[in-house]
């Protein structure tokens, strides 16, 4: 919206003309971002309370977390609004890739909302019966992938699959492209939310990832890096993402401010839902899909422990971890949940740094 009111006075108003950069309007979503985050937590920390919307603690996670019971949760909703409306403001709204970006986003995090809501009605842990909400989830991914092959229809958009490290791998998926883009965005939507267990974890690594594609998304749709770095540039409006991306930084980083620990407010599946949703998105949009996968280690860390425990317990009776996901099994061995959210925060980054090196290992 303001690049649209500020951009047209840079002939009578010259300084307005970095608005018309990528880079300008990323950090200026980023601000706004963070500010919002900032002036409406304490209100809807406030508004969760007298409404009474507290967690519910599952019986059968760690006896230390009896005490968070009662904490405000649904801060996700913080998050959608303080990073949807930069986004917008900021952005081109001409521009497609931002409307599936934000679209994608709001609506994985309704189905969370509802989850939640269910939570809070029946004073329980369990929310949408799990095979409705894989359901949702799944339609909601199906969507997005018709969109893009929509786009690929107008030739906005490819089907073709980049491998990290391999430059010449490029398999053209066509119609089972959509089959992929569901199989990426439910496994990343999931993956956050077993992450969300500990005080600021989720977020941190969530904000670190985010950071990676916000340079991500910025390189591989700028010709000059693209052509030096030898990668598959999707169309050049996709760096619009890159303003959506850093607004999910700065919505992150504002929400940590009260999601640290101990946290004064959780984001619910709400956030998590709608979070794994954006990491999905964006990797889909610029080309990046595989790449998900380091981005985002810690979330695909979490994931496989969950999968390696129940696979374990139901094939041979006994448990690999001392509990699923991993935060649970470095609390359970003695480490402190600060200590635990700190040295996964400091993977994450690892993590994120390798992806970056990635661009060039081709």
């Amino acid at each position: 919206m303001l690049y649209h009111l500020l951009y047209p006075l840079h002939t009578s108003v010259p300084v307005l003309n970095v608005t018309r950069y990528i880079t300008f309007r990323t950090a200026a979503a980023s601000v706004t971002a963070l500010a919002v985050s900032l002036v409406l937590g304490p209100w809807l920390i406030r508004t969760l309370r007298e409404f009474q919307i507290g967690q519910v603690i599952r019986q059968e996670g760690p006896q230390t977390h009896r005490a968070k019971a009662g904490t405000p949760t649904m801060g996700g909703l913080l998050i959608l609004a303080a990073s949807a409306g930069p986004t917008l403001l900021w952005a081109d709204l001409t521009n497609v890739y931002i409307w599936i970006a934000v679209a994608a986003t709001t609506t994985f995090g309704a189905v969370g909302f509802v989850d939640d809501y269910l939570k809070i009605v029946r004073r329980t842990h369990h929310g949408l019966r799990p095979r409705y909400k894989m359901a949702w989830l799944i339609v909601i991914a199906i969507g997005v992938g018709l969109s893009l092959m929509w786009l690929h229809t107008f030739d906005l958009y490819g089907t073709r699959l980049i491998f990290p490290f391999f430059k010449r791998t490029i398999p053209d998926l066509s119609w089972g492209y959509v089959l992929f883009a569901v199989v990426v965005l439910v496994g990343a939507t999931n993956a956050v939310n077993l992450t969300d267990g500990l005080d600021g974890l989720a977020i941190s690594v969530f904000a670190v990832a985010a950071a990676a594609f916000t340079a991500l998304a910025y390189v591989s749709t700028h010709r000059v890096f693209a052509e030096y770095l030898q990668l598959v540039r999707p169309t050049p409006a996709a760096a619009e993402l890159t303003i959506f991306c850093g607004s999910l930084v700065g919505a992150s980083l504002g929400f940590l401010w009260y999601n640290s620990y101990p946290a004064d407010i959780f984001m619910g599946d709400v956030g998590s839902l709608a979070l794994g949703g954006a990491l999905g998105t964006v990797a889909l949009l610029i080309k990046q899909e595989l790449l998900l996968v380091i981005v985002g280690g810690v979330f695909v860390l979490e994931a496989l422990s969950v999968i390696i425990q129940v696979a374990s317990f139901k094939l041979t009776g006994q448990r690999v971890f001392k509990m699923a996901p991993l935060h649970h099994h470095f609390e359970l061995i003695g480490w402190s949940e600060p200590k635990v959210i700190t040295r996964f925060v400091i993977v994450a980054i690892i993590f994120a740094l390798f992806s970056l090196t990635t661009l060039k290992l081709r």
